[in-house]
């Protein structure tokens, strides 16, 4: 667990006086569970459980929203709605900022939660009514709501395992959250059609019920981090853009971000359109989308149980980092080569499979030594707003070009294997800078 008073450079200490205690934290919490303590792994349990249920639910989100919005305007609409995202994104960031300082994050979690299950609910009415532009907010809330709540599943793990811990944890939290996305894509393949698209909405919002509940269970096991007097109620700025600005290593992460997410907008922009031409209709479009998503996430739950705790306890997390643009480099040009549904499906689902597991994996523990204010709030801007940011960049920069032009396909395994070249060099920056602010150790 971490101290989050720092020295200086916004590495925190690791040490547990920071932290509202829970009730498991006595001699039962103490005792070792696979060289971890019991009560961390408990409470790493319960938030992995959280989520599972919340990426459920985004699973019947995610195939719907995309859906009804492709049936509602077409698919070669889809930039426009994207850039929309990072508005929504940074309006819930705010509000979320101005929670954590008036009720910390235990509380934040719970109301950004109940928020969320009423803007769906909202959006299902309005759909079920004929309001056609409800689809848009859908496909919107979608991109903002899923980045925030995850990242503050991962705010409160960087701030309950320490770094050999998190080595050892992260792959597996990410496993079990993805057994549920797993659940999600299958239950929308099963029911799309029978069920109808619209009426799946009503399932991602009862998900929130669940979710929160695990997340607040998590909590009073591993207690509620605290924040150094300097950070407490906000006094560094409810976003944390203080904080980011003048830390080398979150600055760095933000650019590494956005690019991550030129390559995955032009990815899925790209595979959107292969299958628009393939599945003309609503409903066998929605239960291809459920069954590509399953498979996918699938991939993802092999290599988080798998394949992320290995490489992470063998190989250095700096091989580690530029080992992944290496391989969707590969991917691209496979693109390039034999343009198509599966080779652009490919793309995307070998992206997200990383992204979902090694990436996400050795990505976070970058985070656990910093300050709370870094953790919980320059961290949602990073991880949430910068992520969306980017996305909805790449897809307004797209959708102007098409507004001229129709883009033809070619271009788009060009532009993912710039922003690939991009995330290399930002990767040799990222790993020195992670080596001089937090140690060797720390940084792998």
């Amino acid at each position: 667990m971490q101290e989050d008073q720092d020295d200086g450079t916004g590495v925190a200490a690791d040490a547990d006086s920071k932290r509202a205690p829970g009730p498991l934290r006595g001699e039962w919490g103490s005792r070792p569970v696979l060289g971890v303590r019991a009560d961390r792994v408990a409470a790493a349990a319960a938030i992995a459980i959280a989520a599972a249920l919340l990426l459920c639910g985004y699973e019947f989100m995610r195939s719907v929203s995309t859906s009804l919005f492709i049936d509602a305007y077409g698919a070669r609409n889809l930039p426009l709605v994207m850039a929309v995202g990072p508005m929504l994104t940074l309006a819930l960031l705010y509000i979320y900022g101005r929670l954590l300082s008036v009720t910390g994050p235990r509380a934040a979690i719970l109301l950004t939660s109940a928020f969320s299950a009423a803007v769906i609910l909202g959006c299902f009415f309005g759909i079920r009514a004929g309001v056609k532009s409800a689809t848009v907010v859908l496909y919107g809330f979608r991109e903002a709501y899923i980045v925030l709540l995850v990242e503050q599943i991962w705010s409160f793990i960087n701030s309950t395992l320490r770094v050999g811990e998190g080595a050892r944890l992260n792959g597996p939290v990410c496993g079990i959250a993805s057994l549920g996305a797993i659940a999600g894509g299958l239950l929308v393949r099963r029911f799309a059609v029978e069920v109808g698209s619209v009426n799946l909405l009503l399932v991602a919002a009862g998900s929130f019920i669940p979710t929160a509940g695990f997340a607040i269970a998590a909590y009073q096991v591993a207690g509620e981090p605290q924040p150094a007097p300097a950070e407490a109620h906000g006094r560094q700025g409810h976003l944390g853009l203080r904080t980011l600005v003048h830390n080398p290593l979150l600055w760095r992460l933000a650019v590494l971000i956005a690019l991550t997410q030129v390559v995955s907008t032009v990815a899925d922009l790209q595979f959107n359109r292969y299958v628009e031409t393939a599945f003309p209709h609503k409903d066998l479009r929605t239960q291809w989308f459920g069954g590509f998503y399953a498979v996918l996430n699938a991939g993802s739950a092999v290599c988080q149980f798998i394949a992320a705790p290995l490489l992470l306890a063998l190989v250095p997390h700096r091989l580690i980092h530029l080992g992944i643009p290496l391989l969707h480099l590969g991917m691209a040009a496979g693109v390039f080569a034999y343009p198509g549904l599966w080779t652009a499906a490919g793309c995307y689902l070998g992206f997200k499979v990383l992204d979902y597991s090694l990436f996400r994996a050795v990505k976070e523990l970058l985070y656990i030594p910093l300050s709370f204010d870094a953790r919980f709030r320059a961290k949602e801007v990073i991880d949430a707003f910068v992520y969306r940011a980017a996305k909805g960049a790449t897809s307004a920069g797209i959708a102007g070009v098409g507004l001229v032009v129709v883009l033809p396909m070619a271009v788009f395994p060009v532009l993912i294997t710039a922003a690939l070249l991009g995330w290399l060099m930002v990767v040799l920056q990222l790993m020195r800078v992670a080596r001089d602010t937090v140690g060797p150790q720390r940084a792998a």
